[in-house]
């Protein structure tokens, strides 16, 4: 007997969890991440609609912002490249370039030659 007394008031407390989630699920799509916001405000930036002046000062805020939102902009770290002759700086996460696979040296000797990298060396 207590169950059907019971009942009305399960069913009424399902209905309000449901509810609950159905508005939480609806405002999921607006919480963006920080990156998703700093997309959106380069994608406004560049859209046309804004002077030279503005849009770089645009592209700039958009960039403050995600700076603050992630705590800072990136740090630079220091690797070294694969082939051992040269010491990198850059913000962390930076993969390392290729080390001189597109450098040729000129046929008399004198200097190095460095390929752009849509190019593909001359052979020697």
């Amino acid at each position: 007997m207590n169950l059907l007394r019971n009942a009305p008031l399960t069913s009424a407390l399902g209905a309000a969890i449901a509810a609950c989630s159905l508005a939480a699920a609806a405002q999921a799509p607006a919480q963006l991440t920080p990156q998703q916001r700093y997309e959106r405000q380069i994608a406004y930036c560049n859209s046309g609609k804004l002077p030279d002046p503005q849009r770089n000062a645009c592209v700039r805020d958009a960039g403050l912002l995600l700076d603050q939102s992630v705590g800072g902009p990136p740090r630079n770290t220091q690797s070294t490249s694969e082939d051992g002759r040269a010491t990198i700086i850059g913000p962390s996460g930076l993969p390392v370039p290729d080390s001189g696979s597109s450098a040729i040296t000129s046929p008399d000797g004198r200097s190095t030659i460095v390929v752009p990298a849509y190019q593909e060396p001359p052979k020697q």
